[in-house]
């Protein structure tokens, strides 16, 4: 059985203003459908199941459009951020008792059309607490965050980027509950944070994805996206 995957839907999608002040990123409409709609048909196709959507800002909107998922052959939670917002490693200390103890974290904005079970399987072969999966984008879509060597995560940084720096963080990961429980709950946290300290600990595995991913995050990407999901109908 495929492990859950926690959706993190609760940021305030500065960047598709105006068009998000009323509407959350996951539910722009993209190709026909409410953009979390694809998401959760293309999990399905690979097998995952349960769904965690971690969800702050006009959360409330998705709740009432998507539902327990029922009509889309998956079982969904939702864990809200409260009355301020915890960045996406927060909200995953806040989605904990949900997701067991192994589980996929999934970017709100990423349409990432790629093999999870190999995802899952490489996870569990490394022993690591926590593993991204990445793509050798060398600045072509987005700039490239991660330094990969010998199947090793040896640099994380959205901030400090350097030359050796040819990966991106493809926006999939795995994590095991013991990481997280370091971390303070009900605190601002960043995802990023938990991989760095992962890296410095020598305890972020990797899987290189060879297929690009798709996002709703840019009025580009968006448009990208919505020219992928309709010429794949």
């Amino acid at each position: 059985m495929m492990p859950p995957v926690a959706i993190l839907a609760g940021g305030l999608s500065t960047r598709m203003r105006p068009v998000t002040e009323g509407l959350p990123k996951a539910l722009l409409p993209v190709a026909g459908k409410p953009f979390a709609v694809h998401q959760i048909e293309l999990l399905r196709r690979n097998g995952v199941t349960d769904l965690v959507f971690c969800v702050g800002h006009l959360g409330n909107l998705i709740v009432e459009a998507i539902g327990d998922g029922a009509p889309f052959g998956v079982r969904i939670t939702y864990s809200f951020d409260g009355p301020t917002l915890l960045g996406t490693g927060g909200a995953l200390i806040r989605a904990l008792p949900y997701l067991g103890e192994r589980f996929f974290t999934l970017y709100g904005d990423a349409y990432l059309d790629c093999d999870y079970a190999a995802v899952a399987a490489r996870f569990s072969e490394s022993g690591a607490p926590g593993l991204i999966t990445i793509f050798r984008n060398a600045d072509r879509w987005d700039r490239s965050n991660v330094e990969f060597v010998d199947g090793q995560i040896v640099a994380y940084d959205k901030n400090q980027r350097t030359a050796r720096m040819q990966y991106i963080d493809y926006g999939l990961g795995m994590l095991t509950r013991a990481p997280l429980q370091g971390y303070p709950p009900g605190q601002f946290l960043d995802l990023g944070t938990v991989y760095q300290d992962l890296v410095a600990r020598r305890q972020l595995a990797g899987f290189e994805v060879a297929k690009r991913f798709y996002e709703v995050g840019s009025p580009s990407g968006l448009e990208e996206t919505e020219r992928y999901l309709e010429r794949s109908r």
